[in-house]
């Protein structure tokens, strides 16, 4: 493996515990027998923010259906830390997913609003 190409991937490996991931192999997804820089929730979880910015492009997810895909993986997360049913990777990855899906749609309704308020009270007005 050439340098950089090992610098980019210690720079993942770094992004991705400084977010607050705590890259255990077990809760990890590998490929050709490497590691991902984040665990399969923190990877549904960029992939569900990605697709949110996709969709918010398009349309604005009602504020409940983002609540309960958020909730979803709350919900997998607290059966899993109360010890009540292990989740597996794959059921990590989906409500990753939902999670980061849910999260971005309520950031970008948050911004919607910001956007809006500053709009209509002429904040930057244009000066002639």
């Amino acid at each position: 493996m050439s340098e950089l190409r090992k610098s980019l991937v210690a720079l993942l490996y770094e992004i991705g515990n400084r977010s607050g991931c705590h890259q255990r192999p077990e809760r990890s997804f590998f490929w050709k027998g490497r590691q991902f820089p984040v665990c399969a929730r923190c990877t549904g979880v960029a992939i569900g923010q990605l697709l949110a910015v996709v969709t918010g492009i398009f349309t604005a997810v009602p504020l409940f259906l983002s609540l309960l895909c958020l909730g979803l993986m709350g919900l997998d997360w607290g059966i899993q830390e109360a010890k009540i049913k292990e989740s597996n990777n794959y059921r990590r990855l989906f409500t990753g997913i939902l999670g980061g899906f849910g999260l971005f749609c309520i950031y970008a309704r948050i911004f919607r609003g910001i956007r809006s308020f500053v709009k209509r009270h002429k904040f930057f007005k244009k000066s002639v």
